[in-house]
């Protein structure tokens, strides 16, 4: 990784027209394994420009390094390439790009999109790989909605069955690209993230696909609940089997009540029930929710975000919370009985116990 775009080759040059410039816009762990795989495709596909660039958030870590010099910090060890170069300007990172990768905390994305406002090109193109929602007075806004509304351009979203650390390390993985209408857009999207270790595929389905990665968090929480709590090791498959089946069923339920669109088969694809599952059985929402119920509830969620995950952010706690906003909102609470319980575990208005409780009733 290059450490500043200030000597970056190049800067300063117009690409070619016929040339893509691809920026990812966030550097933690997704976002610097979603550099990662760019960068070594960019290198092989001629109607890409090699350089990719990285929006850094930058940071001087304990050791005195700066966090744009060497990702030491979410993945030490890691080379991203020579071709991804780190870029702590915003507004320097975005210029010239026509293929935007945004890849934040979604808490942050109202903000970031503000700031980006007249800065990029007209005929950019968007994908986000952030899982999560923005509930508004008006109801739920998908961060691909919000990207596209405050921006003005198409975006496309990526979902899929991964943690990033192994794609890091190039374990198998795989992925879904969810676009709307512009096929041609989603297989150059495809071509841009796929390599031997991890396969992408396409689907004209971009709420469910985001739905899909958006709410498997929170059923992840879930999982984690069941695994914290004493029971043998048989039971526990048993009661984690029947929280993601339930899990399936409520993800299903929710999209499809909010967005007719919204496809059965999406469910099927690996942004459905492959990333249920292997979000539910490994990545920072189980193993967080384990440790809450390891202690009954008496550390929160943010304590043990600051020692468990290391600077990285736990979205499923948020996404429960703003999913209990839009089913208090729209009278669906009744509906909904395991998004329900998640959130009030996670406020302590009921024990981790109850999601035992919930399962078998």
């Amino acid at each position: 990784m290059s450490p500043s775009a200030e000597t970056a080759s190049g800067d300063d040059v117009e690409v070619p027209n016929n040339k893509s410039r691809v920026t990812v816009v966030g550097s933690g762990n997704w976002g610097s394994v979603a550099a990662k795989l760019i960068a070594s495709n960019t290198l092989k596909l001629s109607s890409f420009h090699d350089e990719v660039r990285m929006w850094v958030f930058e940071e001087v870590l304990p050791s005195g390094e700066k966090l744009s010099e060497e990702n030491v910090k979410y993945l030490p060890g890691i080379k991203l390439g020579r071709n991804v170069v780190a870029v702590p300007d915003l507004e320097h990172a975005v210029r010239d790009a026509n293929m935007l990768v945004f890849v934040a905390p979604h808490q942050l994305m109202e903000g970031l999109c503000r700031r980006l406002v007249g800065k990029i090109r007209a005929d950019a193109e968007a994908i986000s790989l952030i899982k999560g929602m923005e509930v508004k007075m008006e109801g739920p806004c998908m961060i691909s909605t919000l990207i596209t509304e405050q921006l003005g351009i198409n975006c496309c979203v990526l979902m899929g069955a991964n943690i990033a650390n192994e794609i890091a390390v190039e374990k198998f993985s795989e992925a879904t690209v969810g676009y709307r209408e512009n096929k041609e857009i989603a297989e150059k999207w495809v071509r841009l993230f796929s390599t031997p270790y991890f396969m992408v595929s396409a689907c004209q389905d971009v709420e469910g696909v985001e739905l899909c990665g958006t709410l498997k968090n929170v059923v992840a929480i879930a999982a984690g609940f069941v695994d914290g709590l004493e029971m043998g090791n048989n039971t526990k498959a048993r009661q984690s089997a029947a929280i993601m089946r339930m899990g399936l069923r409520e993800m299903k339920a929710f999209s499809q009540l909010l967005f007719s669109s919204v496809k059965d088969s999406t469910f099927f694809e690996s942004c459905g029930v492959a990333d249920l599952i292997t979000t539910c059985l490994g990545g920072r929402n189980r193993k967080c929710a384990d440790a809450f119920a390891r202690n009954g509830g008496k550390k929160s969620f943010d304590e043990l975000e600051a020692e468990i995950l290391q600077g990285q952010k736990l979205q499923g706690v948020l996404t429960a919370k703003e999913v209990y906003e839009v089913l208090r909102h729209r009278g669906w609470l009744e509906l909904f009985p395991l998004f329900r319980t998640v959130h009030e575990i996670c406020i302590g208005r009921l024990p981790p116990t109850a999601i035992v409780e919930y399962s078998q009733s």
